[in-house]
């Protein structure tokens, strides 16, 4: 079997990359899931680095922090130019692939970042961004999250003013974390495609983080792409159960001593963290086989055209059998052709899907 291009909509490598203990993705490392070593022996063409800020933090340090991971991305490309670029269009990606390094390509998860401000909005498009998660798990001024308070009833007057900037200036619209009503509201709203870059399929784990079959046929009609997230807890509803039972509880803790730690959540990350991602990690998890069923659903009602992977590595504590790091993205692709996918369409879900998206909104 020949490997394929990949591209990957969403990894959250950038946290990696700042703070006391900066990684160099240009070195295999030894924990995590991605560095570029392991990006090539997975096939990775393309990466969206998504630059994230806990909304537990002070507001006044969304906007430095953001623009500190961007520097960054940046500074990683500078240092390992012979193997990684950042990427600003469709254009660009295909460009950086066929020089055979890797394209990054910057993005944003969680629009609360913004303040409902487009002024900002132009600030981090003029700083390389080309993809912006509008929601985390929280709500914020321009849009409701999946797991969120209903401040909206789905996007805010400000989110439809949002919308129509980025379709201005060529920024991607991801759909991952947010509401039903958002996500409607968006499709009506948007005039080019847009993502859902790593979120899996709810008739397959019916839970509000993963997108319905109604969803994946209206994007469908907006020209879009779905991508399956790697989480297990996002795969099988069973294990999601255990999960969250567990990270519900941290949760909690968390936001309650990091308002107690004058709003620092990473003094709490580094006390109690741990504690529970090992609880978690003795959870039985589904493995490489149920990510190609997720795919195999988003296929079959929206379309091959329409369906792509977000792994959401780095961000996950916990990852499928089969599926450790970035290495493995070729065996997903082995997965497919060993259950009767031709070339064509793996190529598709494997990375082509995305290219084509971000070069209809990007350039």
């Amino acid at each position: 079997m020949r490997r394929f291009f990949v591209f990957d909509a969403h990894c959250d490598t950038a946290l990696r990359l700042t703070g006391d203990k900066p990684v160099d993705l240009g070195k295999r490392l030894a924990d995590g899931h991605v560095d570029l070593p392991r990006m090539a022996e997975g096939g990775v063409g393309a990466q969206v680095f998504a630059c994230w800020v806990d909304p537990d933090l002070n507001v006044d340090r969304w906007m430095p922090d953001t623009l500190e991971m961007i520097s960054a991305v940046r500074e990683q490309a500078g240092k390992h130019s012979d193997r990684l670029a950042v990427a600003l269009s469709g254009k660009e990606i295909a460009s950086v692939n066929d020089s055979g390094r890797i394209a990054a390509v910057i993005g944003i998860e969680g629009g609360h970042v913004l303040g409902g401000s487009i002024g900002k909005l132009e600030e981090f498009h003029r700083a390389g961004v080309r993809c912006l998660t509008l929601t985390w798990m929280n709500s914020n001024e321009i849009a409701d999250s999946s797991d969120g308070e209903t401040k909206w009833n789905g996007l805010s007057p400000a989110g439809r003013e949002t919308i129509a900037a980025m379709n201005r200036l060529g920024i991607v619209i991801d759909l991952s974390h947010a509401s039903d009503r958002t996500f409607f509201d968006v499709i009506e709203t948007s005039d080019v495609p847009v993502l859902v870059s790593h979120s899996s399929a709810r008739a397959i784990c019916d839970i509000p983080r993963n997108i319905n079959d109604e969803m994946l046929r209206a994007l469908a009609e907006n020209g879009g792409v779905a991508c399956v997230n790697f989480f297990p807890a996002f795969l099988d509803k069973e294990c999601h159960t255990k999960v969250f039972a567990i990270w519900g509880r941290y949760r909690e803790e968390r936001s309650r001593l990091a308002a107690e730690y004058g709003g620092d959540p990473k003094r709490v990350d580094e006390e109690i963290g741990g504690a529970y991602i090992e609880k978690i990690k003795k959870i039985p998890m589904p493995g490489i086989e149920a990510a190609a069923d997720h795919i195999e659903h988003i296929a079959s009602v929206a379309g091959v055209a329409h369906t792509g992977i977000g792994s959401d590595f780095d961000g996950i504590m916990v990852v499928p059998p089969g599926l450790e790091d970035v290495s493995k993205m070729q065996a997903l692709a082995a997965v497919l052709a060993g259950r009767g996918w031709n070339d064509v369409d793996i190529a598709s879900v494997m990375g082509e899907n995305l290219l084509k998206l971000f070069s209809k909104v990007c350039g």
